[in-house]
């Protein structure tokens, strides 16, 4: 038998104020994102927003409908405007925050398996790693080097050729 191990690390900051001028701007985007983020069945409410390759900063947010649970999430919808309107330009960073009707968000929270599979399909499409931003409106921020690192046993294309 062999015993493999699987980690990695991450940067933790206490606060939006601790980060980069740049890293705070793309949370900054993130957040008034999620204010208009349709959610009315969860009520939770995500935004993300990107930079890309160029330097334009564009944004996504959660999109819900009536079929609940069959919704798009921030993520997703930033990674499909970003290879629509952008085609030859590679995502850079990504912030991602949220905001809830009746609780205060002040942790980080991570993308859906859905959208981590989708992230680690983007970076393999573009051959560049996508930084992560993640933080609440307050409190703790993460910053994770490669969204790949959240889906270490991620299916891929060659998995299609077994």
């Amino acid at each position: 038998m062999d015993v493999q191990k699987f980690s990695f690390e991450f940067e933790v900051y206490n606060s939006i104020d601790e980060l980069t001028e740049a890293d705070a701007l793309l949370l900054s985007a993130a957040k008034k994102a999620a204010k208009t983020a349709y959610a009315p069945y969860s009520e939770f409410l995500v935004g993300a927003a990107a930079i890309l390759s160029n330097g334009e900063i564009i944004t996504g947010t959660n999109q819900e409908n009536a079929s609940y649970p069959v919704g798009l999430c921030a993520e997703r919808v930033l990674l499909s405007a970003a290879s629509s309107f952008y085609p030859n330009e590679t995502v850079v960073s990504i912030a991602i925050s949220y905001r809830t009707k009746d609780r205060t968000s002040v942790r980080p929270i991570t993308p859906c398996g859905i959208c981590r599979q989708t992230l680690m399909e983007y970076q393999t499409r573009y051959q560049n790693p996508i930084r992560l931003i993640l933080g609440g409106m307050e409190g703790k921020v993460h910053i994770i080097p490669r969204a790949d690192m959240l889906l270490p046993f991620g299916f891929t294309g060659d998995d299609l050729k077994c």
